[in-house]
């Protein structure tokens, strides 16, 4: 029997499952070290995953809740390309990662989890990031709590 241990998934095991986008945030900021949000600009912001593919998996979002890269108005889709660019540098900055994956899965066919509001996903990679755990178990360690990852990213953003 194999068992990996995650305690800070009960949170989202027993805790309320939000009727609402995940990505539609309050004007308030109250809620932002909760959603682990990183950044708001004007029009876009930056959020860590909360049930990410790799330590250090963040996201580019538009504040308006639309499906479609074509939908997004020239402003929202040059502030998400600098936020993008941003992230890029403070990802490399911080974890000294030696690739990052990042795209777009626009559509629920194309494996958006969240199709209904677009989201830019930003993963660092390093080599060799793929362990035998991965390979042969479908297995990822994940060697830094989430909450610790958004208390060193955060500052970052500002």
């Amino acid at each position: 029997m194999k068992q990996l241990w995650a305690p800070w998934r009960i949170e989202y095991i027993l805790g309320a499952k939000p009727d609402t986008c995940v990505f539609c945030l309050p004007e308030s900021t109250e809620e932002d070290e909760e959603r682990l949000v990183l950044y708001r600009g004007a029009r876009a912001f930056v959020i860590m995953n909360k049930f990410p593919y790799n330590n250090g998996h963040i996201m580019v979002c538009p504040f308006r809740h639309v499906m479609a890269l074509a939908d997004l108005d020239s402003t929202e889709t040059h502030e998400i390309m600098d936020l993008l660019q941003r992230c890029t540098l403070i990802l490399k900055e911080h974890f000294h990662c030696e690739g990052i994956n990042i795209g777009l899965n626009q559509g629920q066919a194309a494996g958006a989890g969240i199709r209904e509001h677009l989201h830019f996903h930003l993963v660092p990679r390093w080599n060799g990031d793929s362990s035998f755990m991965a390979v042969f178990d479908e297995v990822r360690t994940m060697p830094e709590h989430l909450r610790r990852t958004y208390a060193a990213l955060k500052p970052r953003f500002k």
